[in-house]
């Protein structure tokens, strides 16, 4: 409201003023989106950089130039500003009902986050890639791995993954997909780099059980926490301590989990 008194200002008609102010209120709902789930796709990337072999982390240094997976996490989310990668923008999702499998349903003609992750990785094995198509890539498989484990990239198609659910994160007004991207995580105030120190101890048998399964069954597994999360909440509930004392524990396990699968399929693609 300040900037748009500044622009009335500073405009010589209301025609000027409105489109003005139009423009102030449409960067500033972008901004704030696109900050949106940074830390968790970071803490995802940190995870996973302690999981690669010597030889696949040797290999992503040289791509990537020496950058970590957690600062190339977030680049499947910044460049959804730039025209010519939203083509891309179905690939951080997929919309299953519930009672229904991902073999069920019609798929998504533009491809959706099961394909996006499939391409990532096809391309990366591919010896004829070039090294810009392979930079693309995995910076995207990255990002995809982590909203993979975001259970809400797999809620339903009529209140877009819960961006339309709209409840209350203590006395603000928020959706359920963001209060899993972000809410949670930034309540818990830790960065990412510490929620990745302190992430749960695992001995070698839940490692394994980890890393365990295919692409299909991790997404299978998020798609019914996405049907418990729809459960526990009704439109317009307040949400605050209680909803963080039962579900933050899934929260830091979904992001483990990302980090430890992630690092499973880059290993493979770079062993």
């Amino acid at each position: 409201m300040l900037g748009c008194l500044s622009l009335w200002k500073e405009s010589k008609s209301m025609k000027t003023f409105f489109f003005s102010c139009l423009f102030f209120f449409s960067f500033s709902l972008f901004a704030s989106e696109n900050e949106w789930g940074k830390t968790g796709h970071r803490t995802t990337g940190e995870i996973a950089e302690s999981y690669l072999s010597k030889h696949a982390k040797k290999q992503i240094d040289q791509l990537l130039n020496g950058d970590g997976l957690a600062l190339v996490s977030t680049f499947g989310d910044e460049i959804k500003s730039d025209p010519r990668y939203r083509k891309y923008s179905p690939w951080h999702y997929v919309n299953i009902p519930f009672g229904k499998t991902y073999a069920e349903i019609k798929k998504n003609p533009k491809g959706d986050l099961i394909t996006g992750i499939r391409t990532c990785i096809a391309v990366l094995k591919n010896e004829n890639s070039s090294r810009e198509e392979k930079i693309f890539h995995l910076k995207m498989l990255v990002h995809f791995m982590g909203d993979l484990h975001q259970p809400m990239h797999f809620g339903l198609e009529k209140d877009k993954g819960g961006n339309d659910f709209q409840v209350r994160w203590f006395n603000e007004g928020s959706n359920l997909h963001r209060v899993w991207d972000s809410d949670m995580i930034n309540n818990y105030k830790m960065s990412y780099s510490e929620l990745a120190q302190n992430q749960a101890e695992l001995s070698k048998n839940q490692l394994e059980e980890m890393r365990s399964g295919s692409l299909m069954d991790w997404a299978k597994e998020s798609h019914q926490l996405a049907e418990k999360i729809y459960g526990s909440v009704n439109i317009g509930d307040k949400l605050g301590y209680r909803y963080m004392y039962k579900w933050f524990p899934t929260v830091r396990e979904q992001l483990q989990k990302g980090g430890v699968r992630l690092a499973k399929i880059l290993n493979e693609i770079f062993e």
